[in-house]
């Protein structure tokens, strides 16, 4: 379909992922092989989506019965997965008229980053390369998707943090090396801000900041290009303080969790195909590979004692998923 991204345009992405310094894996069966060390026993694969539909999994937000919202990045929707493996389309964004072709780097219109508020309604991303679809969207229960901010068309707005205390999104954008912030309160058509574009949030070729969290009244992030994971502490009026760099030499680090246990973070390496613990000190070790059936993880959570990863198979090209594992860290803190 044009509003998809064609086989071309996903062989490309493959390329530029591996030019960016992360390593192509050749696919592997999905199939739990006992591979995982150190905390995370017995994972399995609880849902296979459906690469041809561009069901590539981004991010994830978790309901409090453990249904996992999800973005699907290539068909540009979000739907919601049961622990039994049930999945269920909420809703499919209009796509670009121009199929998504000049959306930066990549060439294809997708969602990524997704918030779940309290009150259930759902927040998620939408890049385009246009102006009138990329931004910042809301689905309510039981409604449609609406766009509540915009944001730059010439950007990539990759990960996003709901800070219901504060009042404030925050997006990181991939391409401009930005975060942004919008008020969670107003009417639609909210202006985002720019929060920090300090040098550490840059891409150096490919993709930039990605992944947010905030944890310990700071807000840490990604950056895929350099690494590395980033720890920004909030300053009087909730302005950022100085980076620091907390973690190095993770290559093709995307989304991230908190264990619950301090600074401790289980960690999603795209190109490696690996999920990493991160430890306080900065120093890593391996939880999962693909022979535990991740293929290209993008995301992680932790809820009560289990966690979950999607993978998108974007250079794998085989079983894009979502596996489920018990936790012996600790529960992640909300």
């Amino acid at each position: 379909m044009r509003t998809q991204p064609t086989a071309r345009k996903l062989t490309a992405l493959a390329s530029m992922v591996a030019a960016a310094g992360m390593t192509v894996v050749t696919a592997l069966t999905a199939s739990p092989a006992g591979a995982s060390t150190g905390p995370i026993a017995k994972p399995r694969i609880a849902a296979h989506f459906d690469l041809a539909r561009g069901q590539m999994p981004e991010n994830i937000a978790l309901e409090p019965d453990g249904t996992a919202d999800v973005t699907f990045a290539a068909a540009r929707q979000v739907a919601a997965v049961s622990t039994a493996g049930t999945t269920r389309v909420l809703a499919t964004l209009p796509a670009p008229a121009d199929g998504g072709v000049h959306t930066p780097v990549l060439g294809f219109a997708l969602t990524t980053g997704i918030a779940r508020a309290h009150d259930g309604t759902l927040y998620f991303l939408y890049a385009t390369g246009t102006s009138d679809l990329t931004g910042l969207w809301r689905l309510r229960p039981g409604g449609t998707p609406q766009r509540i901010a915009a944001l730059p068309a010439d950007g990539l707005p990759n990960g996003l943090v709901l800070d219901e205390h504060r009042g404030r999104f925050y997006v990181a954008d991939s391409v401009l090396g930005k975060i942004y912030t919008v008020p969670t309160k107003g009417s639609t058509g909210s202006e985002p801000a720019t929060w920090s574009a300090a040098p550490e949030l840059a891409a150096t070729g490919f993709l930039g900041v990605n992944g947010l969290k905030i944890h310990g009244n700071a807000l840490w992030a990604t950056n895929l290009d350099r690494g590395t994971v980033l720890r920004i502490p909030f300053g009087p009026g909730g302005g950022p303080g100085p980076v620091r760099t907390r973690a190095t030499d993770l290559t093709g680090i995307d989304d991230f969790a908190f264990t619950g246990r301090g600074d401790e973070i289980l960690a999603a390496l795209n190109g490696p195909n690996t999920v990493v613990r991160i430890r306080r000190d900065g120093t890593s070790s391996t939880v999962l590979t693909a022979a535990d059936g991740l293929q290209n993880p993008t995301s992680v959570a932790l809820r009560h004692g289990t966690l979950y990863v999607l993978s998108a198979a974007y250079t794998t090209s085989t079983d894009p998923n979502l596996l489920l594992g018990p936790a012996s860290m600790g529960r992640s803190r909300k």
